[in-house]
């Protein structure tokens, strides 16, 4: 039967569709490489923690697995929902998946980690969402939430690992977990370099989960990546993160959400650019609309004025590798606010008080950046023992 179903996934899934681009180093995600994992799960109640990145190919994991007579039993869904169409910090209801009639429980409204009536009828469960790198990007936070429900109920893991198109550096102030948070659960750096099979890893290793919970994980690869390759996301991962320009600036310019800045939602560019209905300089205005991830964006249908970041290219921004803090302490100093520039949930974001602190105190980037390197150092080591693919060092 193994054999059978070994065969079968090779030529159903070894190569991608013809609408799908090739990544030009062959990337294969774990989630493609079905032959590793169909035999394990075929017999199995699944419950899949999956969203609109979960793809094979161009097809959703779900229907795919499904199609080969897996057991979807349940499907949990993160932020931004199981078909990624809800906004940034919406909550989102339990439903019904219209396409496949499985049931779908929010991990980001009520509750955001797995209740165990939720697992009771469940042998194992996989995790596939494609990240972005980023500390205070919650998708990592649900995983934790995921593998802690699972190490309690005694259910095994199955991680199909996806590309960290993030992964070539590490950078930005470690958390201290006296600022514990949904946008930051770990003692990490903002970019921290590490594909979300391998944090999982780093999670269980270093004892993160609740008590020191151990969960029973297995980590499904990617095949042809390394930490040195710039992967190319197939879909976006967030309404708000719609091009690959808005990744590699998103470590940057998410401190800004602690501000009184907008970036750009409610336009076609979130994340590319900065503003301000009071900023000083004039020469570049947006106006914040309705649409599809922003109900309610900052300064709706108002001009903001500010700083345009879209023509850098990917090439620039690429061989930036590291965290760009002159745009805010720039745009802090243009806004002469003082204090009232920041709101409390920079905090959150930057994983301590420092930064703000260090901003308002005149420090310049290369200070600040400076003192960001002790833990930097003691983080990189303890990330060694994690990696899957071949490091950028």
């Amino acid at each position: 039967m193994k054999i059978v179903l070994i065969l079968l996934c090779s030529i159903l899934f070894n190569c991608r569709p013809e609408s799908t681009p090739e990544q030009p180093d062959g990337v294969r995600t774990g989630a493609e490489q079905t032959e590793k994992y169909l035999p394990n799960i075929i017999d199995k109640s699944v419950a899949l923690v999956a969203n609109h990145t979960t793809l094979i190919g161009n097809t959703h994991s779900a229907d795919s697995l499904l199609s080969l007579g897996v057991k979807i039993t349940r499907i949990f869904a993160p932020e931004h929902g199981f078909r990624g169409e809800a906004g940034a910090g919406d909550l989102i209801d339990n439903s019904i998946d219209r396409k496949t009639g499985i049931p779908v429980i929010s991990l980001y409204g009520s509750e955001k980690k797995p209740l165990p009536v939720y697992l009771d009828d469940i042998d194992i469960m996989i995790y596939d969402i494609q990240d972005v790198g980023v500390r205070f990007y919650t998708y990592i936070s649900t995983m934790h939430y995921v593998m802690e429900a699972c190490a309690e109920k005694g259910i095994p893991l199955i991680i199909f690992d996806r590309p960290n198109p993030l992964g070539y550096y590490v950078d930005g102030p470690v958390l201290d977990t006296s600022y514990k948070s949904f946008v930051g659960m770990h003692p990490v750096p903002v970019v921290y370099g590490m594909t979300a099979g391998e944090l999982a890893q780093m999670i269980n290793g270093e004892g993160w989960l609740k008590g020191g919970v151990q969960c029973n994980l297995t980590v499904i690869p990617c095949s042809g990546y390394s930490h040195n390759t710039y992967y190319t996301l197939p879909v976006s991962p967030s309404p708000n993160l719609n091009s690959m320009e808005a990744v590699y600036l998103y470590p940057s310019l998410c401190f800004f959400e602690g501000t009184q800045m907008s970036l750009g939602r409610g336009t076609d560019f979130p994340f590319r650019v900065i503003g301000h209905p009071e900023y000083p300089d004039k020469s570049f205005s947006f106006i914040p609309q309705r649409n599809m991830g922003n109900k309610n964006p900052v300064f709706l249908d108002t001009r903001c004025y500010g700083l345009d970041l879209r023509s850098m290219g990917l090439d620039t921004l690429r061989q930036m590798r590291q965290i760009n803090l002159e745009w805010l302490i720039k745009v802090y100093s243009s806004m002469k606010l003082g204090g009232k520039f920041f709101t409390e949930y920079l905090d959150r974001l930057a994983g301590s008080a420092e930064l703000r602190k260090q901003i308002t105190a005149g420090k310049t980037a290369e200070e600040i950046r400076e003192s960001w390197q002790p833990a930097l150092m003691k983080f990189r080591s303890t990330r060694k023992k994690y990696l899957l693919y071949n490091d950028f060092q």
